[in-house]
């Protein structure tokens, strides 16, 4: 034997569920009800860990893949990870899952009667990482984000009882500049991964070659390209603010909450003058807070 450990299940939960602490927005806040805060948490520990797959970022020692029946062999191999995990989600429908984030996550499907396709298209989106590294058009960005975002707010719509179809119009406006959001913060890191999903036809536009992005600092055109990048994506936001008004108590609090750290999280990108290349810019919790407060304001006067 060595002197490496192997990393036990529940080392390798604790490890995903975490990483809630480190999100733009909050996943389960203590004003929740109890119940909702252990779904959101169930589905939070699904996203997370599907998205750790498709970007290699598991827990050391190979606990998730042999968990999942993976061969040795294979434990490195996003693609095959990823088909193990839908075989074993599919056993959360009808069956007994391997996983132990997926065994958390069955009681949440069968008390709300959720769907397999949000789940599905969790997966597929990272599938999707594996295979299409850059985006031609902002259109095609935006289907992307339907497949890795806008699910996950259809989930919460689920799990709150609170489905409709402007709602969910609403939701998808929200979790697609959330994501996005995201992309904007993390270009360079996304880079390292040989990603870029800053459309084509928008660094075209701006004269940004990939080798712009991989400057330490950026320049003029990079900024330039992330402001506009920024512009839209707020207009998005404000595109899904209707929904936060359209919810009441707890609720409308969480949602604020989600649109909140978008807007947040584009403050800190633009006090950074755009600079995205230096490092993701981060908001403050001061600065979330006070973005809070102008979303619950607007709600009241909408709702």
């Amino acid at each position: 034997m060595t002197g490496t450990r192997q990393a036990c299940p529940d080392a390798s939960v604790r490890a995903t569920l975490d990483k809630a602490a480190h999100e733009n927005f909050p996943v389960a806040p203590f004003f929740l009800p109890r119940a909702w805060r252990d779904d959101l948490m169930a589905v939070y520990g699904y996203a997370r860990l599907v998205d750790d797959i498709g970007d290699g970022d598991l827990a050391p020692g190979g606990a998730d893949a042999r968990l999942l029946g993976v061969p040795p062999h294979l434990a490195d191999d996003r693609l095959a990870l990823l088909d193990a995990f839908e075989a074993d989600l599919r056993r959360v429908f009808d069956g007994v899952p391997a996983h132990p984030l997926l065994r958390a996550l069955q009681p949440t499907v069968r008390r709300h009667a959720l769907s397999p396709e949000p789940f599905l298209g969790l997966i597929e989106a990272n599938r999707q990482d594996q295979l299409v590294r850059r985006y031609e058009t902002y259109d095609d960005l935006v289907a992307y984000c339907e497949l890795s975002a806008n699910t996950v707010g259809r989930l919460v719509l689920g799990i709150t009882g609170t489905t409709s179809p402007e709602r969910l119009r609403r939701s998808d406006a929200v979790c697609t500049a959330l994501q996005i959001v995201e992309h904007l913060q993390d270009v360079a890191e996304d880079l390292a991964r040989d990603r870029v999903y800053l459309p084509a036809e928008h660094m075209k536009r701006f004269g940004v070659t990939e080798a712009d992005l991989a400057r330490p600092t950026a320049g003029a055109a990079v900024r330039a390209l992330i402001a506009s990048e920024a512009d839209r994506t707020r207009a998005l936001l404000d595109e899904g603010m209707p929904l936060v008004g359209s919810v009441h108590g707890r609720l409308r609090l969480l949602l604020a909450g989600f649109v909140a750290g978008g807007h947040a999280s584009l403050d800190a990108i633009a006090a950074a003058g755009h600079d995205v290349l230096q490092g993701p810019p981060r908001a403050t919790r001061p600065q979330l807070l006070r973005r809070v407060g102008a979303v619950l304001r607007r709600a009241r006067g909408e709702g």
